[in-house]
This record gives C-alpha cells, structure tokens and sequence, in this order.
C-alpha cells in the first residue's frame, strides 16, 4: 500500500472519528511512517488521534506532534489540576488507595508510586487523561514483580494463543528480571498492540520490549 492511499486513509479515519475535530490535524506519511501535527483540544483527543492512526492498515509507525490548546479558556491553575487527579484517583475503584503520587507542572502529570498489576498503572493514566487542562502525561508508577520468569512466560504464551487475530507460533516471548521481549512477526500494526497488551497482562511484567515486525 502506497503512502499517498494511507495518508487518505488516515484523514478519513480521523474525519469519520466524532471524538476528534480533525480539522487542525496535519497527517504526513512517508514509508509507511505516520507523522502527526497541528493541535486539537485536549489530552484525551490527542490519545485518541494516535490511536486512529495506529489502527489503519499499511501504518508502520506513529509519529505524534501534536500541541494540545485549551482555545478562549483559561488553562486550570496546576494547584487546581493536581487537586482534581488526586481526586480522580481516589474516586477509582481499580487504583489502590493512596499508591499513586500526582506532580502537576505547566499542565503536564507527572504519576509516581508504586502497584501491584500493569492494569492499575493504566487505569490512573485513564483516569487523568480524560481531565480537562492537562496537556501531557508522565506514568512513572512502578509495578512490583509478583510471579517468577517461568510463570510469566508461560501465562503470556497463553494469551497469545487464546487471542484469534494472532499467530502465537509466529511470536517468540522470553523474560528476564520482570521484562518481557517479543520477536517475531505480525501481519499488521495492530497486532503488535495486541501481542504488548498479552504481554502486559501478566502478573509484575513491568517493561515489555517490541521487537515484532511486520510480515
């Protein structure tokens, strides 16, 4: 597939998306090499214009340069901001109480601390990425290591088998010091996220490398 078509597949996407105004959204495609500019809104639009990105077919990678702009309003003070993430951490019920630390500066989140499960450091992202004023995020939560290699290995192996979009034979999983490697290859983008989600749902996983091709 040629730039020029997944350059308009790509417009497309983000045109036909109702949670993106794509209007202010520049899209460049070189070798299959995605980059994306202009600004949007919010945090959350943005997220989710990389997401777009990422999910059409012929997408090679993502480049993301998009500024987030706040429009006629005023940004919310970083006291104020901090003070609602900490309120939106305390409201989840998934995000253990008080594990999770919130810096706010210029706009950008900074999240520290430590848990037990990848899902609970995702799920404190979720909950600050959808807060009006911030403009970036910093997920430093630590997740503690909680199963040997062996274990972790083998529970990813079995997610990978169990999901139908991949070829688990084609995807070779090795673990060392809580930081799972994928090689291999996949037939498109998005079954490297699929293989990384497999890999991150496994218990104390806290780095996952990607070193999957595309077929």
């Amino acid at each position: 597939m040629g730039d020029k078509l997944i350059r308009q597949n790509v417009v497309d996407e983000l045109d036909f998306d109702p949670s993106i105004d794509a209007a202010h959204i520049g899209v460049a495609v070189d070798k299959g090499i995605v980059t994306l500019s202009g600004h949007v809104a919010s945090f959350a639009a943005r997220v989710a214009t990389e997401k777009v990105a990422q999910k059409v077919r012929g997408v090679r990678g993502v480049v993301e340069e998009i500024k987030v702009r706040f429009g006629g309003e005023a940004p919310p003070r970083d006291e104020d901001l901090a003070q609602r993430a900490v309120q939106m951490l305390d409201w989840s019920a998934t995000v253990p109480k008080d594990a999770v630390q919130v810096k706010v500066q210029t706009g950008w989140v900074t999240l520290s601390g430590k848990v037990d499960w990848q899902y609970q450091k995702e799920e404190a992202y979720r909950a600050i990425r959808r807060l009006a004023g911030v403009t970036g995020i910093v997920n430093n939560i630590e997740v503690a290591p909680k199963a040997s290699a062996p274990d972790v290995r083998a529970k990813i192996l079995a997610a990978l088998k169990r999901n139908a979009e991949l070829e688990a034979d084609a995807i070779k999983v090795t673990v060392k010091d809580a930081k799972v490697v994928l090689e291999g290859k996949v037939n498109a983008w998005h079954e490297r996220r699929l293989a990384e989600t497999a890999a991150w749902s496994a218990p104390g996983v806290r780095a996952v490398e990607d070193r999957l091709t595309l077929g």
